[in-house]
């Protein structure tokens, strides 16, 4: 029987292809070598940066208004007011833009400036890598990284093979194997390199690393496929390999490495979306109170109500547009210059705080791995505080992806790793060799003899090892053999005659051999679903099935890892004539892939089955804590893993996502119907109860086939509306398009912010759909990190994000942006006040330099005191109570309800600070020096009124005190009056200052009345929000405010040390006693000895003495537990001194201890 009925549609050449000669001049004209990750150039600096900041609304703004004031008569503020703190910020940006940038050319000049070996009139020449060409013949020596996309022609290597290291394009370090192709693989000298002629064509410049498409061909000789195990790419490295040969096929700009250089989506906070509409609102309120003064303005004037006096330009109170412009620079700074530049700033603090964070960092020193917490943007600090949904990927995200042989199923019966199988039948031959032969793992000898296996998939290293235990060991490869040594320690070699690799989209990878005995097998392991499809339908195929797929079942219930394995004999004319189709479907240009799909097909079929693997992935440290404080958050998870469902669901019940008791909503079927059936059933149900959106005790669980069915237009909405109305939801069997779908559909649907995490290449897609990605730093290399927002070491770190840096940052944003908007309308809105008492004309109260300085100098630190070192509660709290994240989670900080009642507040207070010294000054006084109580007067009474009220604004709603805040709440105060005395002491020395200010402190200063005000004012003002603060914690305590409480009145130790053996003697060593959230241990850290004691086990024990005392119930406080235990983590990494001063100078920063004034 023929067993090829099917036929591939050929060979053809795509116009996008490049043809490249050897050792011959090229034809066409590639990119150069040379590379630039930089933004900017010297011509182009100016207007690229210009665009990009003036992209910015609020910077156009500032800009109209800075071009306004320069028209003569039209500004009340002067020309400079605001253009010189305009320019000021911007020539800062630009600045850090500048050295940023130039830091960036000096890494790309040294790697252009890097050289190599070339072949140049049959010699070898070191040049620049800048000048490597497509085409040119190189020579990589060991430890080199290559230099440009390279085709392997040769290799110091018998068998023409090479090891490298693709660390720096996906993260992973296992060393992968590249094999020369066989035409020019017998090359070893510069003398054989330059005789050889050919050409290699190659498919146009892309960006995917794992794929290549291309044959070689020898000038007179035949044509051979390349793909991915011949290419060696730029930023691998050469290693274990003395040198290679290989010729440069992609450069530069269109190697894969820099095509992949490409920027992340770009996302905007969910606070800064509000953020940008309150400040339109703002803009029209501006407008509209701009064309009232000067409407009022103009009915004055027709009403021949003339004052002359006011202005020199003549008519200038009948030009309406021009009075309009006039109050529209006077009333300008509702909206804050200093605004972004502060939350630039606290971002800024905000990630280094979470670079820094020693709770957040993890060390595994048996994998090598010593890493931290990153944020890659510091754009969504606050957008962490406020996650609804959480996607998570389940291999090596909630799981370690570190892979155990842990049992088999071999026609039939099971076998454990510690069972010995002294029999060996032809089954459980097979099901060996298979094991040992069909994988792309890496066998690395050391000195001593033994093996090393490297593996880019955990599954198959196990796999291998797993071989291993029954005693068939991979020994070796080459390019078209694989050696073992089998149950009778015999070796045995295997001729390969073709590999058909493993893909997403196959799910399968196979092996076709010639055994030692001469026979052709083809050997396949692979997903259950894909493998049990392609057995045969004879009994001796199909005999242990039924048995296999009981097996199968047990295994997913244990939450094992499960494989199908598969073999067919193949006789050698069948061989013969699949060969030809399979040769020209790995040398076809057009959709090789595809090609490649279609004869696979032809030779992976017929099979008999022989059994299955399973493999142990155990979860990670306190996963299962964690997920459970995400639910209490009143946060939704859902896995998304590509496992079969019995496994994901088993998963799901040990990390405590699915609960015994928890109503589990399976809506998977092969029928399209009965899914959509079932969809509809059960959201009906939940609507008869009114359920629909609440967070219900339902887990939901579906597969990849049917969430295709649900996912279709006239049922998504409501597929979505169940799925948002559990707790849980399970999609398992999904591959990497499908998660993203997910993610984009829910995020779209319920305008919810989400969090995506994951740790491998195929979570990617995910991570950038969602509003926040997360990458864990896993075995699956750095392809999910590089394209994440945040980066953690493992999963159980995330509750830390969330809870601790996620609330704290959406807080002190929400404060930092409240706070802002509110001292400038309390000063400004006072413009439109005085304006009733100055004929409407413009007039400003405040001496014009002052108005700039508002917000430079006398406001400006208690906005970064808010945002750096203000908390709510301690970070212990935080973790221990996760549903205290429901505050920032439902954007209670930060809405437009809150927004509006800030900027009421300020207008409160903008009328009693302009009022009251009004009425106070009424009665004019004349001072001995012959000054009398003119506007200036008035205005810096009300200025001075105005800094120590906000100032003490930020006081009120701070609720954690350090030095610090201290600093900018007094220092801010201090710093205006010892200004005033400064600049009203500098005329006529210093010409450009005002000269109506000269000796104006000391007429404020002898006034009776401004110290009267400076003492009544601040009190009557702030009386109506110390009111409301105080009943708001005793009468309408949150649960935030309650948990601040209790940390106050906490005990920071028993006051019965009866049961502690010599408690006078920790007194004497003046001990701190902390309990370690990351060790579970109490530590007493002695200042004098730097001695410590640890309770382990709920008693303490001095080293390695017996257990002796209980454990205090509490720690000595919060904070002070949080530096200490940080203290000695850090003491216990062995890092650099300065490493360490650096950490702990983080540390103390968000860990300040708190002196809370409610």
């Amino acid at each position: 029987m023929n067993l090829f009925k099917s036929e591939s549609s050929g060979h053809a050449k795509l116009p996008e292809t490049r043809r490249i000669l050897i050792n011959k001049i090229q034809s066409q004209k590639f990119k150069n070598n040379s590379i630039s990750t930089g933004k900017y150039t010297i011509l182009t600096f100016l207007p690229i940066f210009l665009y990009e900041q003036f992209r910015k609304y609020a910077n156009i703004f500032f800009l109209t208004i800075g071009l306004l004031q320069q028209i003569p008569g039209i500004s009340p503020t002067g020309k400079y007011v605001t253009l010189v703190p305009f320019l000021v910020i911007l020539a800062i940006t630009a600045l850090k833009e500048l050295i940023e940038d130039f830091k960036r050319h000096l890494a790309d000049r040294k790697i252009n400036d890097s050289k190599v070996k070339t072949l140049r009139n049959e010699s070898w020449e070191e040049i620049s890598w800048k000048d490597v060409c497509v085409g040119d013949l190189v020579m990589v020596m060991s430890d080199k990284y290559f230099p440009a996309d390279l085709v392997l022609l040769a290799s110091s290597e018998e068998e023409a093979q090479c090891y490298i290291e693709t660390a720096n394009l996906d993260g992973e370090t296992n060393l992968k194997i590249r094999t020369a192709n066989v035409i020019s693989k017998h090359m070893k000298d510069v003398q054989g390199l330059s005789n050889f002629s050919g050409e290699v064509e190659a498919e146009g410049p892309n960006k995917n690393l794992y794929d290549f498409t291309g044959n070689i061909t020898k000038e007179g000789g035949e044509t051979m496929p390349v793909g991915p195990s011949e290419i060696l790419l730029r930023g691998s490295k050469l290693r274990n390999t003395k040198w290679i040969f290989g010729i440069a096929v992609y450069t530069g700009a269109e190697s894969k490495l820099m095509m992949n250089s490409t920027k992340a989506p770009l996302k905007q906070s969910t606070v800064e979306k509000v953020m940008n509409y309150q400040i339109i609102f703002l803009f029209l309120i501006l407008v509209t109170i701009s064309l009232i003064s000067s409407g009022v303005n103009k009915i004055q004037f027709t009403n021949d109500e003339v004052h002359t006096y006011i202005t020199t330009e003549p008519n200038a109170g009948n030009n309406f547009f021009l009075n309009f412009l006039t109050f529209f620079i006077l009333y300008n700074n509702l909206i804050p210059i200093s605004l972004l530049v502060s939350l630039e700033m606290v971002r800024v603090f905000q990630a280094l705080f979470i670079d820094n964070d020693e709770e957040m960092h993890y060390v595994d020193k048996s994998l090598g791995i010593d890493t931290f917490a990153v944020a890659k943007t510091s754009n969504l600090n606050e957008e962490l505080g406020q996650i609804k949904y959480v996607f998570s990927d389940k291999t090596g995200t909630l799981t370690r992806n570190i892979m155990v042989f842990k049992k088999c199923s071999i026609a039939g019966v099971v076998y454990d790793v510690d069972q010995e199988t002294s029999l060996m039948n032809e089954s459980m031959r097979d099901f060996m060799v298979l094991m040992s032969i069909c994988h792309t793992v890496v066998p690395e000898k050391a000195e001593d003899g033994s093996i090393h296996y490297n593996a880019s998939s955990p599954d198959e290293k196990a796999l291998v090892e797993g071989a291993a235990l029954y005693n068939y060991t991979f020994i070796s490869k080459t390019s078209d053999s694989v050696t073992i040594k089998n149950h009778l320690n015999e070796l045995e070699t295997f001729e390969v005659l073709a590999v058909i690799e493993f893909t997403s989209t196959r799910k399968r990878m196979s092996v076709v051999v010639r055994t030692p005995e001469g026979k052709i097998k083809v050997y396949i392991k692979g997903a259950d679903n894909v493998i049990l499809e392609r057995v045969g339908n004879q009994t001796s195929q199909n005999r242990h099935q039924g048995k296999t797929l009981e097996h199968l079942d047990n295994f997913a219930r244990e939450g094992l890892r499960t494989l199908c394995l598969g073999v067919s004999d193949i006789s050698d004319q069948d061989f013969s004539d699949w060969s030809k189709k399979w040769k020209q479907a790995t040398t076809s240009l057009i959709d090789r892939e595809k090609e490649i799909e279609i004869v696979a097909n032809l030779i992976e079929g017929n099979l008999t089955l022989i059994g299955a693997t399973a493999i142990e992935d155990k979860l990670q440290e306190h996963v299962p804590e964690t997920i459970e404080k995400l639910l209490i958050a009143d946060i939704h998870v859902w896995m998304l893993t590509g496992d079969k469902q019995i496994t994901a669901e088993n998963i799901a019940k040990s990390c405590r996502l699915h609960k015994d008791g928890t109503e589990l909503v399976d809506i998977s079927d092969d029928v399209p119907t009965q899914v959509r059936t079932k969809i509809t059933d059960k959201l009906t149900f939940i609507k008869n109860y009114g359920r629909v959106g609440h967070n219900n005790d339902l887990t939901l669980i579906i597969d990849g086939k049917s969430l295709s069915h649900a996912m279709e237009e006239d049922i998504r909405n409501d597929f979505i509306q169940l799925c948002t109305s559990c707790k849980a939801v399970i999609c398992c069997r999904v591959s990497p398009l499908q998660k993203a779908e997910v993610v984009q559909l829910v995020s779209k649907f319920t305008g919810a912010i989400t969090l995506a995490i994951g740790d491998g290449a195929n979570d990617v897609a995910m991570i950038q759909k969602a509003s926040v990605g997360v990458g864990v730093s896993g075995n699956e290399g750095l392809q999910a990190v590089n394209s994440a927002d945040f980066a953690i070491g493992q999963f159980s770190y995330l509750s830390r994000l969330l809870f601790v840096h996620g609330a704290w940052n959406y807080s002190r944003i929400s404060k930092v942006i409240l706070y802002s908007f509110y001292k400038n309308i309390t000063l400004y809105i006072i413009e439109l006040w005085f304006a009733i008492y100055s004929y409407w004309s413009g007039q400003v109260i405040y001496e014009r330099w002052t108005i700039g300085m508002f917000n430079i100098m006398f406001t400006s630190l208690p906005p970064l005191a808010l945002g750096i070192f203000d908390k709510t509660c301690s970070a212990e709290t935080r973790e221990s109570n996760p549903a205290l994240y429901k505050t920032s989670q439902n954007s209670e900080l930060f809405n437009i309800k809150m927004f509006w009642l800030w900027i009421g507040t300020a207008i409160y207070h903008s009328v009693l600070l302009f009022w009251i010294p009004m009425l106070a000054m009424e009665t004019g006084i004349s001072w001995s020096s012959g000054h009398s109580d003119g506007y200036l007067i008035l205005g810096n009474t009300v200025y001075s009124l105005v800094v120590i009220v906000t100032c003490l604004k930020a006081g009120l709603v701070m609720e954690n005190w350090t030095w610090f805040s201290h600093l900018s709440i007094w220092g801010s105060i201090a710093l205006w009056f010892l200004f005033l005395v400064v600049y009203s002491s500098l005329w006529p020395s210093v010409k450009f200052v005002a000269s109506n200010m000269a000796g104006l402190f000391m007429i404020l200063f002898s006034s009776p009345v401004f110290w009267a005000l400076l003492l009544l004012v601040p009190v009557v003002v702030l009386f109506a929000d110390c009111t409301a603060t105080y009943a708001g914690l005793t009468l309408w305590p949150s649960d935030t405010d309650k948990k601040r409480k209790e940390e106050k009145n906490k005990k920071s130790f028993p006051s019965d040390t009866s049961q502690c053996e010599a408690p006078e003697q920790l007194q004497m060593q003046a001990s701190k006693v902390i309990y370690s959230n990351k060790n579970q241990e109490t530590v007493i850290v002695k200042k004098e000895t730097n001695d410590h004691y640890s309770f382990r086990g709920g008693r303490v024990a001095n080293g390695d003495g017996e257990n002796k005392h209980e454990r205090p119930s509490e720690p000595n406080s919060s904070d002070e537990a949080e530096s200490a235990s940080l203290l000695v983590l850090t003491k216990q990494t062995s890092v650099s001194p300065i490493y360490t001063a650096r950490r702990d100078f983080f540390s103390d920063l968000y860990d300040t201890p708190q002196d809370e004034h409610n």
